[in-house]
C-alpha cells in the first residue's frame, strides 16, 4: 500500500492505484504545511527571545 492507516480495504486500494503525479501533489501540500508551521514557530520564538545581534541593535 502507498499509505498506512486507511479505514477500509477499499480506501487502501484507492490509494494504491493513485498515480505518481497525485502522490507528488499530496507530498508537496504536506511539505508546505510543515514548512509554514515551522516558520511560524521560528517567528514566535524570535519575537519572545531576540538574538544577540537584535539586542545590540536595540541599544
Amino acid at each position: 500500500m502507498v499509505r498506512a492507516g486507511q479505514s477500509s480495504e477499499r480506501a487502501a486500494l484507492i490509494y494504491q492505484h493513485s498515480n505518481r503525479q497525485r502522490q507528488r501533489e499530496i507530498a508537496n501540500a504536506l511539505d508546505g504545511k510543515v514548512r509554514e508551521e515551522r516558520e511560524a514557530e521560528t517567528r514566535k520564538r524570535q519575537a519572545q527571545s531576540p538574538s544577540g545581534t537584535e539586542r545590540a541593535r536595540e541599544q
